[in-house]
């Protein structure tokens, strides 16, 4: 998994102690980002205009997994890693493996974390982790419009529909 904007957490404390030096704000996003769509982009892009650095934190296999089930995710981290990495929003992505960003956010204390519109400010579970810091939440992305969740059944009833079909000669 080589790209220049996949760090490790050590390496990130150092950047965000020397974007701190020089007046950046540091934001925090995170998410399983299994099958990009529309959503993502909102969410990444409103996320990033909270701040200088955006930070995403992605789920690693094991962790999405977990967290969605058999069959999930259906991109590898891999990719997901090269997808994200495309991103002009994205500054810096860190993978994770555990079921929060409460330990990242310990060790980075970014100025923002930023969740998507699926939370309110009162529903993130990192937020005592947030206020124990000092730093703020951003509910940021605009209005939910799917999930990849959401996505697959219909991806596959589609496929489903298609195979029954002649393709014409």
């Amino acid at each position: 998994m080589k790209t220049r904007k996949l760090r490790t957490l050590a390496a990130l404390q150092q950047i965000v102690r020397r974007g701190r030096a020089h007046g950046f704000t540091v934001v925090l996003a995170n998410g399983g980002f299994d099958l990009i769509h529309a959503g993502h982009v909102r969410y990444l892009r409103a996320a990033k205009r909270n701040g200088d650095l955006l930070v995403v934190a992605l789920n690693s296999d094991a962790s999405l997994r977990r967290l969605k089930g058999p069959g999930r995710p259906i991109l590898p981290e891999t990719e997901r890693v090269e997808i994200l990495s495309a991103f002009t929003d994205v500054d810096y992505l860190l993978v994770f493996d555990e079921p929060n960003v409460e330990q990242i956010l310990r060790k980075l204390r970014p100025d923002v974390h930023a969740k998507g519109s699926d939370y309110t400010k009162a529903t993130v579970p990192e937020r005592a982790v947030v206020k124990e810091y000092g730093g703020r939440i951003a509910i940021a992305g605009g209005p939910k419009i799917r999930s990849a969740s959401s996505v697959i059944p219909d991806v596959v009833s589609r496929m489903k529909s298609a195979r029954g079909r002649r393709p014409k000669p």
